[in-house]
């Protein structure tokens, strides 16, 4: 049973590193950054939040430094973004929100699947499933010098801490692992395109 929730998790992550490495690239080469620069976005996008998510809940080292295929992932993404970025440029931008979305939503389920593995209490495993859904697109807005998307008025890590917080509580009245996350994962997938496209934002104060 342990060996099959390992194998879950580890797909959740895998499929949400290649999502993240391939919008880390894209960011880079928007920002005007060589080869390099667009491989290490990648592999910071794509592997940050979970590496912080690792660390704080005493997994270590981290998953993304034991395991070989998680940098592979993130710059092979990398280099077929910048391979045919030509042909992704032409892309309309929703289909690029809904890859952001998904990722988003397989980061939130893949952070707390693990966090409750290591027996993390529910509600510290939720924040650790926004954390790995967010960390990663944190560092990518650092080191390009923006304000990172978690702290402006979007519903972005919102829509990851709900997903997150849904599989929590599924777990909780006893629902299987895969129905949990896959629950979870819908409700952080369709919260972010529904605000995306009803353009729902957080309150702000203005001073």
């Amino acid at each position: 049973m342990a060996a099959k929730q390992n194998r879950f998790i580890l797909a959740l992550d895998i499929t949400g590193t290649f999502v993240f490495a391939i919008e880390g690239a894209l960011a880079a080469i928007h920002a005007g950054l060589d080869l390099l620069g667009v491989m290490v976005l990648a592999f910071c996008t794509a592997l940050g939040g979970g590496i912080i998510r690792d660390v704080l809940i005493g997994a270590a080292p981290p998953s993304a430094l034991r395991d070989w295929r998680y940098p592979g992932l993130a710059f092979a993404g990398a280099a077929l973004s910048f391979m045919f970025y030509r042909i992704i440029a032409a892309i309309p931008p929703m289909p690029l929100v809904v890859l952001d979305a998904a990722g988003l939503a397989l980061f939130a389920v893949a952070g707390t699947e693990k966090a409750l593995e290591y027996k993390i209490p529910p509600l510290n495993a939720a924040l650790m499933g926004a954390v790995t859904a967010v960390g990663g697109g944190t560092v990518r807005d650092v080191l390009l010098t923006h304000i990172p998307a978690v702290l402006r008025v979007d519903i972005y890590a919102t829509a990851a801490l709900a997903g997150a917080a849904l599989l929590v509580l599924l777990r909780r009245f006893g629902l299987a692992a895969k129905p949990a996350a896959f629950c979870g994962f819908m409700a952080c997938f369709l919260l972010r395109i529904v605000s995306v496209l009803l353009h729902w934002h957080l309150p702000v104060l203005r001073p």
